[in-house]
C-alpha cells in the first residue's frame, strides 16, 4: 500500500466521514459531493461530457480521446440512491473510456428525494432500452457502477438475463448489494471504514425503500438470479464496510455459473478507482477495469 494511499485514507477518515455523518438532508448531501467532485476530481486531457438523454432519462455522454464505435459502457454512478450524477463521476469514467477506448453512458437516474424506490431501477432500465433503441445490440452494451450504482447495475443485469437480454460484462466497484444491511463486514469493518458513516445506513435505506421489501432484487441484488450471466468484475477494498457486499455477491453469481473475477484491494477505501490522480493504486484498479471491458468484447464479438 503507498503512502498516497494510507495518508488519503487518513483524512477522509478525518474529514470526508465526519462530514457525511453530519449531513443533515439528502439535497444537502447531493449538493456537497458536487461541490466536492468538482474540487478534487479533475478529467484527464481531451475529456468530453456530451448531455444528451437516453431512454427518456438525463445522460451524460462520456469520452476521452478514440472510442470503439458501437460499443458502450452503461454506468450507473454511486452516492446511496441520494447524491452522485453523471457529472460527479465524469473523471473517473473519462478516465476509464481513455484507458479502455470506449464511450460510457452515465444516466442521471432519479435520487430518492426525487422518487423513491423503484425509480432509479425504472431509470436505469429505461437508459438500456434506449441504448437498444439506438441500435445497440445487447452484446455492445457492458454494465458498470459504483456503490449504490454497482449494485444498481447487477438489479439490472439480474432483470436482463431473466428476459433474455445478455450485456457484454459488468464492472463492479465496491457494490453496495444487499439492504437489508445484513453483511458481517458492516459490524466488524464499518467503525473503522474510512468514508461510509455506517450508522446512517438504515436511514438511507428507509428513505429509499419507503417501505418497499429490502430482499426485492431491484433493490438488493444479492437476492436475484443470474444464470447465464456474461464476465463480471467486483472489486471491493478489503477494510470497507461493503466488503462482505462483494464477497457474497461473487459468491451469488458463481452460484448460479457465472464468470466472475474477484478482487480484493489492499487498503482500499470506498471506489478506489474515483482516487485516479492522487493515489497509483487508483490508476491500476481503472487499467484492470479497462482490460476486462477490452476482453469482454474481444469475446462477445467472436
Amino acid at each position: 500500500m503507498s503512502l498516497r494511499l494510507r495518508l488519503c485514507a487518513i483524512l477522509m477518515r478525518r474529514v470526508a466521514r465526519p462530514l457525511l455523518a453530519r449531513t443533515r438532508t439528502p439535497e444537502d448531501a447531493a449538493r456537497d459531493f458536487d461541490r466536492l467532485s468538482r474540487c478534487l476530481f479533475r478529467p484527464p486531457p481531451f475529456a468530453r461530457d456530451l448531455p444528451r438523454p437516453l431512454g427518456g432519462v438525463p445522460c451524460h455522454w462520456i469520452t476521452a480521446g478514440p472510442v470503439a464505435l458501437r460499443r458502450v459502457v452503461l454506468w450507473l454512478h454511486g452516492g446511496a440512491y441520494l447524491s452522485g450524477s453523471g457529472a460527479t463521476h465524469m473523471a473517473m469514467l473519462a478516465r476509464l473510456s481513455r484507458l479502455s477506448g470506449l464511450e460510457i453512458a452515465a444516466p442521471d437516474y432519479r435520487l430518492l428525494q426525487e422518487a423513491p424506490f423503484p425509480a432509479a431501477f425504472e431509470d436505469a432500465l429505461a437508459a438500456w432500452e434506449g441504448l437498444r433503441a439506438l441500435g445497440y445490440r445487447a452484446e455492445d452494451i457492458a454494465l458498470g457502477g459504483d456503490s449504490a450504482g454497482g449494485g444498481l447495475a447487477l438489479a439490472l443485469l439480474a432483470h436482463l438475463l431473466g428476459r433474455g437480454e445478455r450485456p457484454a460484462a459488468l464492472v463492479a466497484l465496491s457494490p453496495w448489494c444487499d439492504l437489508t444491511l445484513s453483511g458481517e463486514s458492516l459490524r466488524s469493518l464499518g467503525p473503522a471504514d474510512a468514508l461510509i458513516p455506517v450508522g446512517r445506513m438504515p436511514e438511507v435505506v428507509g428513505r429509499y425503500l419507503c417501505g418497499a421489501d429490502p430482499r426485492d432484487p431491484r433493490a438488493s441484488p444479492l437476492f436475484g438470479r443470474f444464470a447465464g450471466a456474461p464476465p463480471v468484475l467486483i472489486e471491493v477494498g478489503d477494510a470497507e464496510a461493503l466488503r462482505s457486499d462483494g464477497e457474497r455477491m461473487a459468491a451469488r453469481l458463481r452460484e448460479d455459473g457465472a464468470p466472475v473475477t474477484f478482487r480484493l484491494a489492499a487498503g482500499a477505501p470506498h471506489v478506489l478507482p474515483i482516487l485516479d490522480g492522487w493515489v497509483p493504486e487508483a490508476r491500476a484498479s481503472l487499467q484492470e477495469a479497462a482490460r476486462f471491458l477490452q476482453d469482454a468484447f474481444a469475446k462477445a464479438s467472436r
